[in-house]
């Protein structure tokens, strides 16, 4: 893979591909993007797994890091097969939130997906990340219904073709 700056000619963001040592930096960025939905600090740690990324989830899904400053603020990573991918993880830094670098990860998933000859890009989505993913051309095609500690959780699903 190819290091990508995505946006600017003064690198802001730039984006490069993740390395598996990079592993503890991206989940603090999960936990802390998630912690910023206000969400109990039990269901936190329920979604712990799913959270916290492993130097093997780097080395088998196309893992890409936001960079501002020489920080990582945020990450994507996606799972492709054949002509479908799916978005695994969408995370930004709250404070970091609001600055386009959010759209700067999803616009370069978008370009590695159509490299990759995708047609098709599944989104199960948190309810706070809806609007963003629509902002950025995804439909809702159905939902995702689950629980936590017995209260019903509703993910949007949402889908994007990709015009190659």
């Amino acid at each position: 893979m190819t290091i990508r700056e995505i946006r600017g000619k003064n690198g802001f963001p730039q984006i490069f591909c993740a390395t598996p040592d990079q592993a503890g930096s991206l989940t603090q960025i999960a936990f802390a993007a998630k912690r910023h939905w206000g969400y109990p600090e039990r269901w936190i740690q329920i979604w712990s797994p799913l959270l916290t990324i492993s130097p093997e989830f780097i080395e088998t899904h196309d893992t890409c890091v936001a960079y501002v400053g020489g920080e990582p603020v945020g990450f994507c990573a996606i799972s492709v097969e054949g002509e479908r991918a799916s978005v695994e993880h969408l995370w930004v830094l709250p404070d970091n939130m609001g600055m386009g670098i959010g759209a700067a990860l999803s616009r370069h998933m978008i370009s590695r997906c159509k490299d990759l000859g995708v047609h098709v890009l599944e989104i199960e989505s948190d309810p706070n990340a809806q609007g963003f993913y629509e902002r950025m051309g995804a439909k809702v095609v159905g939902e995702h219904i689950s629980e936590v500690e017995g209260q019903p959780r509703i993910l949007p699903v949402l889908v994007m073709t990709l015009a190659h």
